[in-house]
């Protein structure tokens, strides 16, 4: 089934990573980049939402993954494999923990690169420059259940896509 890309309509969410283990917080902003939250969705079409996570620096992990855990990259140079903790991660880049987290959930392709990374928008702080796209009074997305249960969508109320109050006409006859 295809879906014409004038009917596409994007959202934007706020997520506040305050208090909030990476892992869970991935598993709820990933699916959303992708549009797996919208009836539309299709795996080969770019249908996803905007993300803003906040509070980027005030993230948790389980166990003791401050001091274990390992970010390697490789400069490209001979013997240029680096390595940092994710402790001293948080310090230097505390947006690179939740990116490496919640774009390793998905497959490395050029919808990916494109078009997904650009949406997912990550501060360090309270502040972000995106409040005119955010709709007024807008409620960040809830924390991730540690059980999940049956009414739990992708951490939208009530099952919807959207906001209410969001610049998008049309959104409810879509859901319902």
């Amino acid at each position: 089934m295809s879906f014409p890309g004038r009917a596409l309509q994007r959202a934007w969410h706020l997520v506040d990573a305050n208090n909030q283990t990476v892992g869970r917080l991935a598993t709820t902003v990933a699916p959303i980049l992708r549009g797996k939250h919208k009836p539309t969705y299709s795996p080969n079409q770019d249908i996803g939402d905007y993300v803003v996570i906040i509070n980027a620096d005030k993230v948790k992990f389980t166990g003791k993954k401050w001091q274990d855990k390992l970010y390697r990259w490789h400069t490209g140079y001979p013997g240029g494999l680096k390595q940092r903790r994710a402790a001293d991660m948080l310090e230097r880049k505390p947006e690179e923990i939740l990116k490496k987290a919640i774009l390793g959930m998905m497959r490395r392709t050029n919808q990916r690169h494109e078009y997904i990374e650009p949406r997912l928008k990550i501060y360090a702080g309270q502040d972000h420059p995106h409040k005119a796209q955010l709709p007024d009074g807008v409620d960040c997305l809830p924390s991730h259940p540690r059980k999940r249960s049956g009414d739990y969508h992708f951490g939208l109320p009530g099952g919807k896509y959207a906001a209410d109050g969001s610049y998008q006409r049309g959104v409810a006859s879509v859901v319902e």
